[in-house]
């Protein structure tokens, strides 16, 4: 497949702006901190440098924060039955998931109880099935950023979304995945859902788990942010391995998601995610 607590939010974007062998520090736009913050307390605004002095190739990534007080607009795309919104929503409701506004979420079925889910709460839904557009990836793909973008989206979160959603340059790292196995074991195309267990099963391994990452436009590819492992029983069946499994997912996304709404994420470069300590 494709693609905790605070209330400090951070977007995370990739730019090339530095030549090669560069490392400087560049102001970013006015931010608000929440009065909460120990370290701006008594602030309302405030400027924070960005650091970046890995090089690739001809150019640097820059991490960028802009903290807001407002709550992340967050999509999610999903295809079934709508498990990991629901953990998502039940951790929210817990306070154990903070600073989030669940504002649309899209469903690739009509019938998806994930769609229901999310009507239960009063969250506009859509249902972009990729039948309506046939092989026309990037028209099925348009389709559901212009959703996002209707909505102002900061973060999506694809939930258990069975499609190749072809992510344009203005959402890079605003797509954060979570899959069923330790990428890069038992990931890529084809590997979702049951069949990613059944082949752990199959090739004997002893060790699983999940993994949350940045999607980017390859299956399962995009820089991890977080994995949690499980042992592999070996009495264990497809079903008794996925449940185990998805538990861990549970912790997994929304700790990810609480990240990325505090700030806490910082690109090192393409592949690694710096995971920030909170002050």
């Amino acid at each position: 497949m494709i693609g905790y607590i605070g209330n400090v939010f951070c977007i995370i974007q990739n730019r090339s702006v530095l030549n090669a062998h560069r490392c400087s520090s560049i102001h970013v736009d006015t931010i608000r901190l929440n009065s909460i913050s120990r370290l701006y307390k008594s602030q309302t605004h405030s400027k924070t440098l960005i650091h970046s002095c890995s090089s690739t190739n001809t150019s640097e990534n820059i991490t960028q924060h802009n903290l807001k007080k407002h709550s992340v607009k967050v999509a999610v795309l999903l295809s079934g039955g709508g498990r990991s919104l629901q953990n998502l929503f039940d951790q929210q409701d817990a306070n154990l998931l903070q600073g989030v506004e669940f504002t649309c979420v899209i469903s690739s079925k009509e019938s998806a109880l994930g769609k229901m889910r999310a009507e239960s709460r009063n969250i506009p839904t859509y249902v972009v099935s990729p039948k309506q557009f046939k092989s026309d990836t990037d028209g099925f793909s348009d389709r559901i950023s212009e959703i996002f973008d209707q909505h102002q989206i900061e973060l999506i979160v694809l939930a258990g979304w069975m499609h190749f959603y072809k992510i344009p340059q203005r959402y890079t790292n605003k797509v954060i995945n979570i899959h069923p196995s330790l990428i890069p074991s038992f990931c890529g195309k084809g590997y979702y859902g049951e069949k990613v267990h059944q082949a752990v099963l199959q090739f004997g391994a002893k060790v699983t788990g999940c993994t949350v990452h940045f999607a980017d436009n390859e299956y399962d590819h995009g820089a991890i942010i977080l994995q949690r492992a499980v042992n592999v029983l070996d009495d264990d069946s497809v079903d008794s391995l996925a449940a185990r499994v998805f538990e861990q997912e549970k912790i997994a996304l929304a700790q990810a998601v609480q990240l990325f709404v505090n700030g806490q994420l910082q690109f090192i470069d393409e592949r690694r995610v710096r995971i920030i300590e909170k002050e």
